[in-house]
């Protein structure tokens, strides 16, 4: 499930291949920006604020991308044959050297002035302007609300998602459904900053320190089998409301004997 440190390693790739170079030809394959043709804009900057990327093209417009929940963005030589399906392609980008195909994007569109359009964002995990002070005051505006849905709010913090949403409150020992009043808030934010951050480079996420797959998370998609530290099974539920959240990010897991 992309997450911010999916999209942070996304902007890096692109970044890499990309930045200060001049596009030598651009397709978006959406039908509001059927016609749009950024040829001969040179890639200012590209950068991801919390789960959105934004490749910035000058004069105050950039291209924005959000991955929601099956985007990609791959980077390659031109000529490599793609590794998706061409018809789940949104945007294609070359320089005279390299690709970037953005597959199956949740949001795909042109933004002017980006940063203040993304504005309503929260404190963003891995960004430079990283402000923990702020994060833990907004989320502990609403002392009622469940830590499992402040969690998940990018406008209280930006770059959380299902996976570690449900791993740091295992983490914590918290469940999900604790008002936000009874849970410390400072030390659940710190260790939110501490799970990306560790994840930002990596190429296969964990929260275990283990990269095979079935234990490299605690409680997520482990629904029905037993915890690691108790051996209760793990609780697969939802929390939240259908129309405030997607159905996945719905989803819960968390162990019941673990976290109270």
């Amino acid at each position: 499930m992309p997450e911010g440190d999916t999209v942070y390693q996304a902007a890096a790739r692109i970044r890499r291949a990309f930045e200060q170079k001049t596009l030598e030809y651009t397709q978006f394959r959406v039908p509001r920006y059927a016609t749009t043709d950024l040829t001969g804009r040179t890639v200012e900057s590209v950068r991801s604020i919390g789960k959105h990327l934004l490749i910035d093209v000058g004069d105050d417009l950039a291209i924005h991308s959000h991955l929601k929940m099956e985007g990609a963005w791959h980077v390659h030589r031109i000529g490599t044959r793609w590794r998706k399906p061409a018809y789940t392609a949104r945007i294609v980008l070359r320089t005279d050297a390299a690709e970037a195909v953005g597959f199956d994007l949740g949001t795909t569109e042109m933004l002017a002035a980006p940063d203040t359009a993304l504005s309503y964002l929260g404190p963003d995990l891995l960004g430079p302007g990283w402000d923990a002070d702020r994060a833990v005051a907004l989320i502990s505006a609403d002392p009622a609300r469940p830590i499992g849905l402040a969690l998940l709010d990018q406008h209280l913090m930006a770059g959380v998602g299902n996976v570690f949403r449900c791993e740091a409150c295992f983490l914590r020992g918290v469940d999900p459904r604790r008002p936000v009043g009874d849970v410390d808030i400072p030390a659940m934010v710190d260790l939110c900053h501490r799970l990306l951050q560790a994840n930002r480079t990596n190429r296969v996420r964990t929260t275990t320190g283990v990269t095979v797959n079935g234990r490299r998370y605690h409680v997520y998609g482990r629904g029905g089998r037993p915890c690691f530290r108790c051996g209760t099974p793990v609780s697969r539920d939802f929390l939240g409301e259908p129309d405030g959240f997607s159905d996945t990010d719905r989803v819960l897991y968390h162990c019941t004997t673990c976290q109270t």
